[in-house]
């Protein structure tokens, strides 16, 4: 099968399309032949190795000069193609949508568990850009106890799970105000949120305002800076961040760093959830989307001919919203 692999960090350059042998799904595994997947940050990050200090924090997945697994993506939405030994509840031809590793490539062997069924109304493109987003989106709003009533900042409002984490605020019943550039004002605003910050024309830590619940997808301000947006009995959600070769050593890792040792020696109740799979919650989230609740917002499509070019955009462009490749 055609794959997207690496043999070596760096940028989007080591990246190359391959023949590489046909995955067999093993226990309580099914094959999925992938029809679309998305690319997130996470991509990048394993790609280039960044920050350097993760390559210390997770040995699973990070080698010495390389990536453990050497096809990049996580996102996927396909269909089931055969199923593995002591798998219950999945049958060949179901539509599924799901977050595992290796899904840049024409198959991919994963977790049964994993999957969650792909709603009819869902293109297989709008299912591919939901699992790692929308779900991390979730578990933050979770994290910061985001309810009805409440004032919520979302600092990379226009990201991949910036766009899902101020829509979910809005469905909840908070008032959202996003933080962006100039050019993606106008998206912020159509997803739901009240008032916009621009970044390149205001400083959001400077304005004054104060929110209940503060969420910081892009990690490149200082822990004291982000105090003075945070209302008192306000939470601080960190997740995440970074620009591609910015901060190679700590990354935003410094701030979380930060944010749990000191946060509560700078009166701040600091959240920061540990992104993982939930197949379970992505399901309930597919049928948002299905139904017209949740808008999965697609900047580009690619082939996967072309997926190293996907992975170039995301670093370079700041893409908004999601990036897909098609299968």
């Amino acid at each position: 099968m055609k794959a997207l692999v690496q043999d070596i960090y760096g940028t989007s350059d080591v990246l190359r399309l391959e023949d590489v042998a046909d995955p067999v799904p093993g226990e309580d595994e099914v094959l999925v032949r992938i029809a679309a997947a998305s690319v997130n940050a996470a991509d990048w990050h394993i790609m280039r190795g960044e920050p350097r200090v993760a390559r210390l924090m997770d040995r699973t997945i990070f080698g010495r000069r390389g990536p453990r697994q050497p096809i990049r993506g996580r996102d996927l939405a396909g269909t089931i193609e055969a199923v593995g030994p002591g798998v219950v509840g999945w049958k060949v031809g179901d539509e599924v949508l799901g977050e595992d590793e290796a899904t840049l490539a024409e198959y991919a062997a994963v977790p049964a568990a994993s999957l969650a069924r792909r709603p009819a109304g869902l293109s297989v493109e709008e299912a591919a850009a939901l699992p790692l987003a929308a779900v991390t989106a979730d578990l933050c709003l979770t994290a910061g106890a985001v309810r009805a009533g409440q004032r919520v900042l979302v600092v990379g409002a226009s990201g991949g799970v910036g766009t899902f984490a101020v829509q979910l605020a809005v469905a909840s019943g908070a008032t959202v105000t996003g933080v962006c550039s100039t050019r993606n004002v106008e998206l912020v605003t159509s997803l739901g949120a009240s008032a916009v910050v621009d970044y390149t024309e205001q400083d959001f830590t400077r304005t004054g305002a104060s929110y209940d619940v503060v969420v910081d997808l892009v990690g490149n301000r200082r822990l004291r800076d982000l105090r003075r947006v945070v209302a008192k009995g306000g939470t601080l959600v960190l997740s995440g961040g970074g620009n591609p070769g910015e901060g190679r050593i700590l990354g935003p890792v410094g701030l979380m760093a930060k944010g749990g040792l000191f946060g509560r020696l700078l009166g701040l109740r600091v959240q920061i959830p540990l992104a993982k799979p939930d197949a379970a919650r992505l399901g309930e989230l597919a049928v948002m989307a299905a139904a017209g609740e949740l808008r999965p917002v697609i900047e580009r499509t690619f082939p996967l001919a072309d997926a190293a070019a996907a992975i170039r955009h995301l670093e370079v462009e700041h893409a908004r919203g999601k990036v897909v490749v098609t299968v």
